[in-house]
């Protein structure tokens, strides 16, 4: 929480709180300390310590009028009452610093003289905003029972000593009532503010999670689209590298694919992009979601690149699969083809597919050794840990490792709903 312009209307107590205020802000001046480096007072402290003088002031001139008209008290009295109820007044002004012994002191001095009665009950005021109830409760208790003692000390003879004590115990209860409720609106203040603050912050890190996962998922599907249009490039790119005597026809057809190639992912790439740019507006220019049904043309441009591919899709109706089920299956069955292509040249990659609603989609591909010496290919091993995230998230599970032969397997389950 910041400076504003109303920081003194606050107590300097809460000004000073670092949980409620900043003491040290960045754009407004830091709270301002003593010598011992207690804040000072704000202009409503001051308002408020020159309220509660003025009241301790009044109620004391009003007992000594009083205490002189009715009890006629000797010239000594009246002297000691009013040189005991210029000190507690004064003494008002330090009731910050010493509440508990200004309270003590005043209750002690109440027995002997009526005209502390204001300076007293501002330093119950005081304790009980300021100091947690045991204190209160000592002190209030100890007040209380000096108080029972002295309308048998100084007698009011226009008053019993019965009704004496009533009014001095329900003032006393009245003023640390009022004082505690003044407290508790504080510290109803800190909670709030608290969990106000604590909210913010719990706020703040969903949403950079958010944030977090929403990159990773584009990250997932920035590799599972490049890195399948980029394999296509290597293969014919290598081909074109190895055999720069290959008949023109074979040299032709080598170059479209990596034209088509390097423009498919240079779609791919604008697309995701764009969902970069513009979260949530899809224009109407956007290219289609891959599903299911789009296996075939995956299977057909790999087979155009050169590779090995047997389709073995024993599903019906691709139609009745939802977007996103048949999405993740065609991924699944991309980076499995990708891989293949990257770490088994030349060989045979079957490609599996098979469920039925309630039962789930089974997702396998399969490739054998290859039949020869394969260069390794650098990777960073992302793409079946993204793949295994992607099982997950859609409620179902993937396996992949090698296989007894020298060949490798990637097998998925998704759930597939009625």
């Amino acid at each position: 929480m910041t400076r504003t312009e109303y920081s003194w209307l606050l107590p300097s107590a809460m000004v000073a709180d670092p949980e409620l205020y900043d003491p040290e802000p960045a754009g407004g001046r830091a709270v301002r300390t003593d010598a011992r480096g207690r804040p000072r007072r704000t202009v409503r402290d001051w308002i408020v310590d020159l309220a509660a003088f003025l009241f301790a002031v009044l109620l004391a001139l009003v007992v000594i009028d009083e205490s002189t008209r009715i009890n006629g008290a000797g010239a000594g009295v009246v002297h000691f009452d009013e040189a005991v109820g210029l000190l507690s007044c004064c003494s008002v002004w330090l009731r910050r610093r010493w509440p508990v012994a200004l309270a003590v002191t005043f209750s002690v001095l109440s027995v002997f003289s009526p005209a502390v009665a204001g300076a007293l009950l501002v330093a119950l005021f005081s304790i009980a905003v300021h100091r947690p109830f045991p204190t209160v409760a000592a002190v209030g208790v100890a007040g209380l029972a000096l108080g029972l003692v002295q309308p048998f000390v100084r007698p009011d003879p226009g008053t019993t000593v019965l009704a004496s004590i009533i009014v001095g115990i329900v003032v006393v209860l009245l003023v640390t009532g009022w004082g505690m409720l003044v407290r508790s609106q504080r510290q109803l203040y800190v909670a709030l503010r608290e969990r106000a603050r604590r909210a913010e912050t719990e706020a703040e890190l969903r949403a950079q999670q958010a944030q977090r996962l929403a990159r990773e998922a584009i990250a997932r599907e920035m590799h599972d689209v490049l890195a399948h249009r980029l394999t296509l490039l290597s293969v014919h790119a290598g081909a074109l590298e190895f055999r720069p005597d290959a008949p023109p026809a074979e040299v032709a057809r080598a170059a479209g694919v990596i034209r088509d190639s390097a423009h498919d992912a240079l779609q791919d790439l604008r697309q995701i992009i764009g969902v970069l740019r513009a979260p949530g507006d899809g224009g109407s220019d956007d290219r289609p979601q891959p599903t299911l049904a789009t296996l075939g043309t995956l299977v057909a441009e790999s087979r155009d690149a050169g590779m090995s591919v047997r389709l073995d899709n024993t599903i019906g109706e691709p139609a009745g699969m939802s977007a996103a089920l048949g999405r993740t299956v065609y991924r699944i069955a991309q980076e499995g083809l990708t891989n293949a292509r990257k770490h088994a040249p030349g060989a045979e990659v079957t490609v599996a597919v098979g469920g039925a609603p309630g039962d789930g989609v089974t997702v396998t591909v399969d490739n054998p050794a290859p039949g020869r010496p394969v260069t390794p290919v650098p990777g960073s091993g992302q793409g079946l840990i993204g793949l295994a995230e992607r099982a997950t998230l859609a409620g179902g599970r993937l396996e992949h490792g090698a296989t007894g032969d020298g060949g490798f397997r990637v097998k998925a389950w998704l759930p597939w709903a009625v």
